[in-house]
């Protein structure tokens, strides 16, 4: 059982290891991994659960090797996924926005659009130092992967790029580039809208900001940041 983000932290683990009996299901393998963890991570109603990197319900049964994933609200180094038409990486290295602007722009198409994250110094009335990201890897490429097919399914697009860091991001410094390729400006916009919108619903990648004062993980609802003096 993986536990990411705020749940690790509650459960002073990043996993715990359940040993399947006949007929358990991944509801049933949640409540043995919460008594296995140094400490209950209290996982509450809104977490989705994964299975070998799919979605799943609770009531999926589960057997020996699989692995098991509490997925908590998302935020909104690994290798990467590169076709011809569409390259998606996530990387704890900065990101520069000119290679992937550069891949998808070839000629053919009339718009390209590039939407940059960028981390703030101030949001909802914190003075933030800095965020973290943490992401599900490869399920975290693999959502983003799909994203690109709804993208491809609902307009005409060109070529595609999105790239999501991890790990620390300073004021100033860019957390997510997306870049896209269509023969006009409405579909290249309202595709990278759409894709930034999905991606905050269904991509397993995390935001915690440290602000002075505290921290808190961006999507948890437990209530308010941790102050400092509680800081691991």
């Amino acid at each position: 059982m993986l536990f990411f983000a705020v749940l690790h932290e509650r459960a002073g683990t990043r996993s715990v290891t359940i040993t399947p009996t006949d007929g358990m299901t991944v509801d049933d393998a949640v409540v043995a991994a919460r008594k296995a963890a140094p400490s209950d991570p209290q996982p509450g109603t809104s977490v989705m659960l994964a299975l070998n990197s799919v979605y799943v319900k609770g009531d999926q049964l589960v057997q020996a090797g699989d692995e098991i994933a509490l997925i908590p609200p998302v935020s909104g180094g690994s290798g990467d996924i590169k076709t011809d038409f569409d390259w998606v990486f996530i990387t704890p290295e900065k990101l520069q926005e000119k290679p992937l602007t550069d891949f998808v722009t070839t000629g053919i198409d009339g718009a390209v659009v590039t939407f940059l994250g960028v981390t703030r110094c101030v949001n909802e009335g914190r003075n933030v130092e800095y965020l973290e990201y943490e992401a599900y890897l490869p399920m975290a490429e693999n959502k983003i992967a799909e994203i690109i097919s709804e993208m491809r399914a609902k307009w005409e697009l060109g070529k595609i790029a999105i790239a999501h860091r991890t790990g620390r991001v300073d004021i100033g410094e860019t957390s997510m580039v997306v870049a896209v390729g269509s023969a006009h400006r409405r579909p290249a916009f309202e595709s990278a809208l759409y894709f930034v919108d999905r991606l905050k619903e269904i991509v397993p990648i995390w935001k915690k900001e440290l602000f002075v004062g505290g921290e808190v993980w961006i999507g948890d609802t437990s209530g308010a940041g941790k102050p400092a003096e509680l800081a691991d």
